[in-house]
């Protein structure tokens, strides 16, 4: 029975027990990621400390794993005491209006592309290489001009030049530049140049590599890290100037599965700080997991946008199912006898499949069992923006 005298939660007080129920569940690591977000949002040095202390012990001890989650339980209780102000995220950030791009005697022509853009939100911007993903993040980024359209933006305070915006509107490319010295000695030298308080640049920077899982390297230099961790160097060095709109190239790109996941779970979380949102703009693509983890996805197409909006997708819609098998399409267009098929494409390595709007996924999925067809994927794709890809 609901206590309906107990307060509300506050979002601060939501993502505390969101770590407890990971703690509970056993997903330490995960648990341990979502604590440093929540111990972030505090902005208090003692907090500070203390959480990194605890990663200390963590790295130092990964057989303790008890003592550790009751380390972070405790740490988890003094972060729940302290009062998080939460910033307002109605107004959009970024708002693009019929932005076109054109580059002289060339075919290809961005746009007219009109996004609005909102902190504590996640965007994903996909598409075929050579249709303007590259192009539409730097226009936004202010990197390279339009030709037609309106770029307007509304920061918590106003702009006092152009290093200032360089501040709150980052761009990070998919190739990035060579660095020099210690990742930590750079992050530090990160915070200096941007009006840190001298007694907090070492425990700012101790948290934020903390967070971004670089404990382990953060005396290695450049040289002597993978390119996924080149990638996670640079987020910390971009967070730590606290943007508030981030623009991402390709993020993805060299990293495998896993780690493609963990990155994704952690610029979600900090994207939905409480009292530091962020506007995530990424390009990617690897579709299917930029689609679980973004709030709305971006879909170029010849240079033209094209959103994936829940109303193109109603009762109207077909099914569309993507399948990988070994079987032949006569054995598919078989099983699937007592289903409104409407066509089979096949591209070389994976079945692309059109039934009647009135045919339900479940159907589908009871009749390969029932026909015991052997499966390596399957996906219903009818709301995703791989639609689009297919002719």
């Amino acid at each position: 029975m609901k206590n309906f005298n107990q307060p509300l939660m506050n979002l601060h007080q939501k993502r505390v027990e969101e770590v407890k129920s990971f703690f509970y569940n056993n997903d330490i690591n995960l648990g341990f990621r979502k604590l440093l977000d929540c111990v972030t949002d505090t902005q208090n040095m003692i907090i500070y400390k203390k959480a990194i202390e605890l990663t200390d012990f963590k790295e130092s001890n990964p057989s303790k794993i008890e003592e550790f989650v009751k380390k972070a339980n405790d740490l988890l209780l003094e972060v729940n005491q302290i009062n998080v102000s939460e910033t307002n995220v109605s107004i959009p950030v970024l708002k693009a209006v019929e932005i076109s791009k054109s580059y002289g005697n060339s075919k290809f022509a961005l746009g007219p592309v009109s996004v609005e853009i909102r902190k504590r939100q996640v965007y994903g911007l996909v598409g075929e290489n050579g249709n303007g993903k590259t192009t539409l993040l730097r226009i936004l980024a202010k990197e390279i001009s339009f030709n037609q359209g309106s770029l307007n933006f509304s920061f918590n305070s106003e702009l006092k030049n152009d290093y200032d915006l360089r501040t709150r509107l980052i761009y990070i490319p998919q190739r990035t530049e060579r660095w020099y010295g210690s990742l930590k000695d750079n992050l530090k030298f990160v915070l200096a140049n941007y009006g840190a308080k001298p007694e907090e640049i070492e425990t700012r920077v101790l948290l934020m590599i903390a967070r971004l899982g670089l404990w382990k390297y953060k005396h290695l230099q450049w040289n002597e890290l993978s390119s996924g961790y080149k990638m996670r160097f640079e987020l910390a060095r971009t967070l730590l100037r606290k943007p508030e709109i981030l623009l991402l190239d390709e993020p993805l790109a060299n990293l495998d599965v896993l780690a493609q996941q963990v990155i994704l779970e952690d610029l979600k979380a900090i994207a939905n700080s409480v009292n530091n949102p962020i506007a995530l703009i990424l390009s990617s693509q690897q579709l299917f997991e930029v689609e679980k983890m973004s709030d709305k996805v971006i879909f170029l197409k010849n240079g033209r946008y094209k959103e994936n909006l829940e109303q193109d997708v109603t009762e109207a819609s077909d099914l569309i199912i993507e399948l990988d098998t070994k079987v032949s399409r006569e054995q598919l267009q078989e099983v699937f006898a007592n289903l409104k098929l409407q066509k089979i494409i096949y591209n070389g390595g994976i079945y692309v499949i059109y039934f009647h709007n009135s045919t339900d996924f479940h159907e589908v999925i009871f009749e390969l069992g029932k026909s015991q067809i052997p499966l390596t994927y399957i996906r219903n794709i009818s709301a995703s923006t791989r639609r689009f890809f297919m002719n």
